[in-house]
């Protein structure tokens, strides 16, 4: 679920204080972001955008399984499918990603 390699490489890259605040803003922007596909309404090109945005953030902190389902999404909205990944599944992974994330961080990143 979590790409933990990314998340130290991503702390040594910028330094365990900033990686808090970058946490922070992540985790807002994907709620945006989540908030945005609610009153999509199938909209092709807001859902892949949106998709794309998520797939990039979900990545670069190491939320592997969201960043696949977000790239499912994208593709399918690209093919005229907006609706083949919903935003429940996308809200459901997200917030199980971020509940492990946040549970396991402090072992993972002491270790």
């Amino acid at each position: 679920m979590i790409d933990w390699a990314r998340v130290h490489e991503l702390v040594e890259e910028i330094g365990a204080e900033d990686f808090a605040e970058v946490v922070e803003l992540f985790l807002l922007e994907v709620e945006g972001a989540i908030s945005i596909l609610e009153t999509a309404d199938s909209d092709l090109v807001i859902v892949e955008e949106q998709m794309h945005f998520l797939k990039g953030a979900a990545l670069n902190l190491g939320f592997e399984m969201l960043a696949q389902l977000c790239l499912k999404g994208e593709k399918a909205a690209n093919a005229g499918r907006p609706n083949v990944v919903t935003v429940e599944q996308i809200r459901q992974i997200y917030q199980t990603s971020r509940a492990q994330f946040e549970q396991d961080l402090p072992k993972r990143i002491a270790a």
